[in-house]
């Protein structure tokens, strides 16, 4: 058996982004197995960039696109001279997950995180509050959003992006909130899909 490729996958899609790919991110790379007519089709990531235009009129004080079928989240700044793709945890059920059209309503650098009664009632075991700190699930930054209790934020177990593991945030690598936090100003566009 031919050993495949390997790819730092977060690397990949990090570079790829940053240098503003325009099609699919990460196509199918096809591993030679030793026979060229049988090659096999390696999906290195299932990320592909989005179009701006296809979501917004415009991306006038930002634009962040939420695509939770994909685990991504997209970030174009005012002027589209900034495009980020992020991997992303989005939430455990259906009945958690809020699509639509809001804002970022203000940021904050050392979150505190606080259960809500819902997450109380399906776990009476669970902390009650968690100051800032590495033991804070909602990580080292938030975005705090238009709608109640939901936030885009960093995260205290990065085993969980890419992964149905939140109570209906988003939630991305602490490093990539970071990025995101420093990128992002309130008031910026976020449309969830």
């Amino acid at each position: 058996m031919t050993k495949l490729p390997t790819y730092n996958r977060r690397k990949f899609i990090a570079t790829g982004a940053t240098a503003g790919a325009t099609s699919l991110l990460a196509p199918n790379v096809f591993a030679n197995t030793g026979d060229p007519a049988n090659k096999v089709a390696i999906n290195v990531s299932a990320f592909r960039t989005q179009h701006w235009q296809d979501f917004f009129s415009s991306t006038q004080g930002g634009a962040i696109l939420v695509d939770l079928k994909a685990f991504a989240l997209h970030y174009w700044n005012s002027d589209q001279t900034v495009y980020r793709l992020y991997p992303i945890a989005i939430p455990l059920k259906e009945e958690f997950v809020r699509r639509g059209r809001t804002t970022v309503t203000h940021k904050i650098d050392g979150p505190s995180w606080t259960a809500t009664q819902n997450m109380i009632k399906r776990d009476p075991t669970i902390p009650r509050h968690i100051g800032p700190g590495p033991e804070n699930p909602l990580g080292t930054h938030a975005l705090y959003l238009g709608w109640p209790l939901y936030r885009i934020h960093g995260n205290n177990d990065s085993r969980k992006i890419g992964r149905t593991s939140s109570s209906g945030c988003i939630g991305l690598f602490n490093e990539d909130i970071k990025e995101l936090f420093g990128l992002v100003e309130s008031g910026c566009k976020v449309h969830m899909i």
